[in-house]
């Protein structure tokens, strides 16, 4: 029968049978029943989430993470039976139904035991931050956010997989079936990464990053421009305040005042030096750290008798713990200069970009070491560095250690160095084997020296050399003991003498202890003395060693302690 022969009505209905077939197909999909094996292995995984980690977890975080892992332990199921059928060793006979029904209630025991068993696992962690206990971790938030979670991934998980297929009837008109199949697999990869991270992940960063740019911008009415023509932002400074950023202009109008230390001491002090460049400043970031260099020597910030590089967090925050001890401890006589390079701060900008401030911090150590090199060794300042989280590892990274023992610095106070730091993993790989990962112990100490909140710095085989690198970490603090080894081996700092700030009841599992720690990251901050907040009291101690300040002793190092108790972050 010829097409002129075909009654109208039929033929208008055969362009829409096969896109309605496909559509039928995709739902059918979508929304197939689930795996009762698969269910099995992500209940598991999930129960193995709420055990404690390095951080304590809020019922957001826990779920998410639960609805994750369940996920992960969910498709890597479905993943291998599917690999199976494709190698022909495995034709997926379903279970009998009550086989199923006996998967999803054990399925759904373990889950609530966990639970009920979550609130002790939790409080293990609290008893190790001096925390107080908590009754419960909500266990029905935590359901409904994991299993929220759960579905999202897997509705994206089979849309990948009709997708795929889609690709693969396609293929399969002009290739062998299994090479279609391949095809189908690699272009819908590429399609699903260019829409995650070409679209979804750019756009979340750049709303993240404008965002931190008007807050950066805005200043607030009770910080005024200083009129100490020394400081930066002043009418005479090379920096306007408005482009100090909102760190900036913290920083510049914080810190204790010259009385507040001389009080301290009671005997006459200086007043402290802060030097900041702020992103908008200039273009570059080599323009900036020249900015920068050139405001410091204009405050004569090279006539002091200490000189510090200090390389802010990604936000281009300035510790006050860090920077408010260093100038009590050198009586004022000190002048610290910074430079921010980015908005984001550092957990973000170590996803992004983690070298986004080398150009700067590299500029600027360059342009200050070199001008300090030339002056006379018997009036120069003694030159340090600093840096905290990121900023450690900008600092450490921009420092060309091996080529300055002719004329060397003084030393360099590092804290938090995260863990894409090259240089504090080799101090944990190299250290001594008496020495616990956590606070390890490099060669004779005569060049580096680490310590935790619970000490660390006690006299070595050898003397100081000329170079004092003193590194500050706690041993809870997930941003830097994170590993993605994690996920198929125990670390080191889990291995005999734990750090006094871990939960005893925290044991290593493969690939939920990688995810754990990487939520651990994100909620690392906000508990002063813990994970990645670190205080005063702890840098004190930390600076004394590295700075070595003549007549210093445990008498005054316990008052200062003592006087800068309630220091904030600001």
């Amino acid at each position: 029968m010829s097409s002129r022969d075909r009654d109208p009505e039929e033929m208008k209905k055969v362009p829409t049978e096969r896109p309605r077939r496909d559509k039928t197909a995709v739902t059918q999909a979508l929304f197939a029943a689930l795996s009762p094996i698969g269910v099995v292995i992500g209940a598991a995984l999930f129960a193995m989430s709420l055990t404690p980690s390095m951080v304590p977890r809020g019922s957001e975080i826990q779920g998410a993470l639960g609805g994750i892992v369940f996920a992960i332990g969910y498709g890597a199921w479905v993943v291998a039976m599917a690999a199976a059928r494709w190698l022909e060793i495995h034709r997926g006979a379903p279970l009998r139904p009550g086989w199923r029904r006996a998967a999803f209630v054990g399925a759904a025991l373990l889950c609530g035991l966990s639970l009920w068993q979550g609130a002790d696992w939790q409080n293990s962690i609290r008893q190790a931050w001096n925390l107080p206990e908590i009754d419960g971790v909500a266990p029905y938030r935590i359901a409904v956010i994991a299993a929220a979670v759960f579905a999202v991934l897997l509705m994206g998980g089979r849309l990948f997989r009709s997708v795929a297929a889609g690709w693969r009837r396609r293929a399969a008109r002009f290739l062998p079936s299994r090479v279609a199949q391949a095809a189908g697999l690699m272009l819908t990869f590429v399609l699903f990464w260019a829409v995650i991270d070409g679209i979804a992940f750019r756009f979340a960063v750049r709303t993240i990053n404008n965002a931190s740019r008007i807050a950066d911008l805005v200043i607030p009415p009770d910080l005024a421009p200083p009129t100490d023509p020394a400081l930066s932002g002043s009418a005479a400074s090379l920096i306007a305040w408005e482009d100090l950023g909102r760190w900036g202009r913290r920083y510049v109008a914080s810190g204790p005042s010259r009385e507040e230390i001389q009080s301290f001491w009671g005997t006459p002090a200086k007043q402290p030096i802060r030097v900041y460049v702020g992103l908008t400043a200039a273009g570059s970031g080599a323009d900036r750290a020249r900015l920068a260099f050139e405001e410091l020597k204009r405050v004569g910030g090279f006539d002091r008798k200490y000189l510090v590089i200090a390389t802010p967090t990604g936000s281009g925050w300035l510790d006050p713990g860090g920077v408010d001890t260093l100038e009590y401890i050198t009586r004022g006589d000190v002048a610290t200069v910074g430079v921010q390079y980015s908005y984001l701060s550092s957990p973000m900008s170590v996803i992004v970009d983690p070298e986004n401030g080398i150009e700067e911090s590299r500029t600027l150590f360059d342009l200050v070491y070199g001008h300090w090199s030339s002056l006379p060794k018997e009036t120069r300042p003694r030159l340090y560095l600093h840096g905290l989280s990121l900023g450690a590892f900008l600092s450490q990274e921009t420092v060309p250690l091996l080529n300055m023992f002719g004329d060397p610095f003084q030393g360099a106070l590092w804290t938090g160095s995260p863990f894409l730091s090259d240089f504090w993993r080799m101090v944990q790989d190299r250290r001594r084997p008496d020495s616990p990962a956590w606070r390890p112990k490099f060669g004779n100490g005569s060049l580096v020296r680490t310590a935790s909140q619970d000490g660390g710095l006690d006299p070595f085989d050898a003397d100081w050399g000329p170079i004092r690198l003193v590194l500050l970490q706690y041993g809870g603090d997930p941003i830097v003991f994170f590993d993605y080894s994690l996920a198929w081996k125990r670390p080191d700092w889990l291995r005999g003498e734990r750090a006094p700030d871990l939960a005893p009841d925290m044991r290593w599992i493969p690939v939920v202890s990688l995810l754990q720690d990487g939520f651990d990251m994100a909620v690392a901050v906000g508990t002063l003395g813990f994970g990645h907040d670190y205080i005063a009291r702890h840098y004190i101690p930390a600076w004394a060693e590295t700075l070595d300040p003549e007549g210093w002793s445990p008498e005054i190092e316990a008052r200062l302690i003592e006087h800068l108790k309630d220091l904030l972050p600001r």
